[in-house]
């Protein structure tokens, strides 16, 4: 099975656009959230800017996490009564098509004066651009980078989430490809092909942080 097989329409150029749309998206979702909003709310609110943006489809459903809420994975249940506070912490994932060619980025945001929430954001970002360096200058396999991520995670005082391991990406849909996750992968990930997901949390407080974007872009 060829792990990194792609569709007769891919593109890399055309990745490369829909990963810069899709953070173009992001931020203008950043941009609109308030405090006083539900993740409902705040997912509503998403699907008119996908509109206003030339969203083509979605490829995985809308994930806005607020609060405690930061701490679930992608398949857990968001407690629905959670509201974003003036001082918080919140993380948008978007999985968008554009072009035929699919999007995956997720970032997160702390609100008012929220150190510890900041620093958690902040960590993420940092944990994502070790674990890049060390598959680009490294050529560490799939696999070995979920272990290096866990290693630093620890040494930087948060809890890593065992449960996201990243995934392959291509023209849409890339599941027809069926290449898996990328913390299973034993090779060394091609460029432009695969997301590096991080999610991490306080080791005591209920709030954690997500990072993701396309390895190579």
């Amino acid at each position: 099975m060829n792990r990194e097989a792609v569709g007769r329409r891919y593109d890399a150029a055309l990745m490369q656009r829909a990963r810069d749309r899709s953070w173009a998206v992001l931020q203008a979702i950043r941009q609109a959230m308030q405090p006083g909003i539900g993740e409902d709310e705040a997912k509503a609110m998403a699907a008119q800017l996908f509109v206003e943006h030339g969203v083509e489809r979605l490829w995985h459903p809308v994930i806005i996490r607020i609060g405690a809420n930061t701490t679930k994975t992608y398949r857990q249940r968001s407690d629905p009564s959670v509201r974003l506070a003036e001082n918080d912490i919140y993380f948008i994932d978007l999985g968008l098509v554009f072009d035929g060619h699919e999007g995956d980025v997720g970032d997160t945001f702390a609100i008012g004066n929220t150190p510890q929430h900041q620093a958690c954001a902040e960590a993420a970002r940092t944990l994502f651009d070790e674990v890049a360096r060390a598959w680009r200058d490294d050529g560490l396999s799939g696999r070995a980078l979920y272990a290096f991520a866990t290693e630093r995670a620890q040494a930087m005082g948060w809890r890593f989430n065992h449960a996201i391991k990243g995934h392959r990406l291509g023209d849409y849909p890339h599941s027809v490809h069926k290449g898996g996750d990328l913390g299973a992968l034993e090779g060394r990930p091609s460029p432009g092909l695969w997301v590096l997901e991080i999610q991490i949390a306080h080791p005591a407080e209920p709030f954690g942080a997500f990072y993701e974007d396309l390895l190579g872009a």
